[in-house]
Formats: structure tokens, sequence, C-alpha cells
């Protein structure tokens, strides 16, 4: 692309033309959307309205201003990153959203697209008993989206972001700072529950790594660019969500509520322990995989898992 860059800029002025070209490049190439968007032309117009310092929602008057030569080229090494390196947009321009907040994504973390954001903005009803929330753990939380989130949706609640990963802690850090949440917010390393001993919680969210052995190996280029730790689990991708399962009784309240996101390995769980009561949501923007058991049931099954 490097050598045809001159020759694009000669024909190509306006934000309008490079959005055009933007997405015959991503039809040439035959890119994969899975982190954030489904439409091509929204992911068009995102890249190159963020190469320019432009939010997403500019008027689309300003769709027929001209870019500056700095501004072509960097429009350009843009479309090269997503096409030819097939690097996912938010690696690309550092930054995603997440249920109306903006968040530092970078390759020490997953992209946030998990389903639970539709679990959060309905304050996990009708299955978190009611009255006040006063602890949540987010577990695996990689960027801190699902726990910060969360501290938006109960501002009375502490919140701890567990991860193994101290890079992928130093994003959730950098975002908990963001959100101006120090106060509130803290983020904990160590193996699964090893991160924060003794603790209790009256709500405990997971999306932990879940994809099983052919799924992984079948994924698009996309994902080469997220941390491998969190994304692959065993070969039915459930070795983590199993110690999640026997472990978290001792760390929810009484009365707590587990949330764990396992994808399309649900019809392994399913097929693995049938007798464990576990609830599976109806999403209803989409998605799957989100299923919520109470801690009684898990203390009265823990023999199962």
């Amino acid at each position: 692309m490097k050598s045809d860059q001159a020759a694009i800029s000669e024909h190509l002025f306006t934000l309008r033309d490079y959005i055009r070209w933007t997405l015959s490049e991503f039809n040439r190439h035959q890119v994969y959307f899975g982190h954030g968007h489904v439409s091509a032309w929204d992911e068009a117009s995102q890249l190159v309205l963020n190469a320019v310092d432009l939010p997403w929602d500019t008027d689309p008057a300003v769709l027929d201003a001209r870019l500056t030569p700095s501004e072509r080229l960097k429009v350009l090494e843009y479309v090269r990153l997503r096409t030819e390196e097939r690097k996912p947009l938010p690696y690309i321009t550092g930054e995603a959203w997440f249920m109306g907040l903006p968040f530092h994504v970078d390759e020490r973390v997953l992209i946030p697209r998990s389903p639970i954001a539709e679990l959060i903005a309905q304050e996990f009803q009708p299955w978190l008993r009611p009255g006040p929330v006063e602890r949540i753990l987010d577990l695996c939380t990689g960027s801190g989206c699902i726990g910060i989130a969360c501290a938006f949706a109960f501002p009375e609640a502490e919140v701890d972001l567990a991860d193994i990963s101290t890079e992928a802690l130093e994003v959730a850090r950098h975002n908990i700072q963001r959100h101006e949440l120090v106060d509130r917010v803290r983020a904990c390393q160590g193996d699964l529950f090893g991160a924060v001993p003794g603790e209790r919680y009256d709500l405990i969210v997971s999306n932990p790594p879940y994809v099983d052995a052919d799924d992984l190996a079948s994924m698009p280029a996309e994902y080469a660019h997220e941390p491998a730790l969190a994304l692959g689990s065993g070969p039915d991708g459930l070795d983590i969500t199993r110690r999640i399962l026997r472990e978290a009784a001792d760390y929810l309240s009484e009365d707590g509520l587990l949330v764990v996101e396992v994808g399309n390995s649900e019809v392994h769980l399913m097929s693995s322990l049938p007798q464990l009561p576990i609830v599976w949501v109806e999403l209803e923007q989409g998605g799957n995989g989100v299923f919520v058991v109470t801690a009684d049931e898990l203390r009265a099954h823990r023999h199962l898992i």
C-alpha cells in the first residue's frame, strides 16, 4: 500500500472520499468485523473520523471537507493496519466503548464486547436479590470495563477488578483513573480468587477465557492480536469456568449472585454439568452464553462440579 499512497492521495480529497475508499478496501481484503461493529460502513466512518481527530457523531456536513496531507497519510496508515495486519480498529485508535463509556484498550487486554452489558443496565434484575449492593467483584477483568460499568450502575458499591495478568491490570488502573473511581474501585492481581483472599461479595461477575480448542483454531486473523491468555481455556473452553463454579460460593455473601459469560461453550457446560441449577439469560440485545447462579445453589450443588 505504501507505494500507492501518493497515487491514492492524488485522487481522494474529502472525508467522504476516504470513507468510501476505506469501505472498498475492507471489502477487497475481506476484513472481519467482530470487535465493536457489524457494519463495514460504520467502521470505515469511525476509522477515518478518528484518524483526523473527529468524533464518531460529527455533523455529516463535515464529510465534504478536505483532508490535509498529513491527515491523508494517517488515514492510509490506519487502513493498512486494519486490512493488511488485520488489527482490530480499537487497537489502532486505542479506545473502545462499553455501555456508553470510553475505555483505553491495547493488545494487553481483550476489546470490550460482552453481552453482560445488558444485565448491568438492568442492575442484574430479576436475579439479584433486593437491597443495597455493597461489594462487587469483576473476575478476569481485563480492561476493567465490566467492573467499572458496575461501579456506575451501583454508585454505593466498592468494586474489585481481579486478573492474573499484571499487564492487563495496568490497563484497568488507567481506566479506573480515567473514570475518576480510585476511591471505590481497586485492581487486584492473582490467579482467580487468589487475587482477593478472604473477601466476600454481593455480586461476582466474570467474563473469563472460554473459547474451546476448535473455535480457537478457526478464529479470524483479527483475534490473533488479542492476548491468548484471555481467550482459550482448555479443550471445551471451560477449565477456568469450572474453577470459578467450584470456588465462588466461598467468596459470595449468603444471598450473593454469580454471573458468568461462556459464549459458545455453553453447549459444553450444559452437557458436562446438566444437573447444576444455573439459569441461562435470554439476551434481547444479542449474544449468548451468559448464566446466573445464586450462592445458595452453588453451595448445595458443589459436589456436582
